[in-house]
């Protein structure tokens, strides 16, 4: 069974963009770049892996989903397909149709599909961004893991790491790495 994995940056008051899904704040520090895309690879755009020649095979992830409004983001600066190297799904129910043949579109009955997705065989499944899917996957005990890259910054409003209330969850922390420019990366398993 596939684990489904919400590998998120955050600020330290839980927000993982502006509201107009701008991420003005976080750390772009070479150093600390450079460790995360050799920890998880399959997370850099393709575009940037090409720019980067980052050419190492996928190590956690197979899949990636993404919110309309995570995928908005590259699509606003013309990227269709974001992440060529893995399975790539974007759940919305306003967007008529997918911009590109690579990217599936997925407009309704995101837990089964997901639920149906877990049980296929493989590498894990990228929950990269998407507040208000991650808070209905959560709902559903569909979330394995959480990854925050907490970034040094208050971000005093934006969007919340899940996009509704959630019920209080104990989580069990498996790793974690700090990074000289402040950034904490902690590992959670749900229980």
């Amino acid at each position: 069974m596939k684990e489904l994995t919400y590998f998120v940056a955050c600020s330290v008051d839980g927000f993982i963009a502006h509201h107009d899904g701008s991420h003005d704040g976080f750390s772009q520090d070479e150093a600390y770049l450079n460790d995360l895309f050799s920890d998880f690879p399959e997370t850099v755009p393709t575009h940037f892996r090409d720019a980067l020649g980052i050419s190492s095979q996928n190590k956690w992830f197979d899949t990636v989903l993404m919110g309309r409004k995570t995928y908005d983001v590259g699509l606003k600066e013309g990227v269709t397909s974001p992440y060529t190297h893995l399975n790539q799904f974007v759940f919305s129910r306003s967007l008529p149709t997918s911009p590109d043949k690579n990217v599936e579109l997925i407009s309704n009955d995101a837990v089964g599909f997901i639920s149906r997705l877990k049980d296929q065989p493989g590498q894990g499944i990228w929950l990269c961004g998407g507040a208000n899917l991650a808070a209905t996957l959560f709902a559903h005990h569909l979330i394995d893991r959480l990854i925050l890259k907490v970034n040094p910054f208050l971000m005093g409003a934006g969007i919340p790491l899940f996009g509704g209330e959630i019920q209080q969850t104990a989580l069990t922390l498996c790793d974690r790495k700090i990074y000289d420019n402040g950034v904490v990366r902690l590992h959670y398993r749900l229980t």
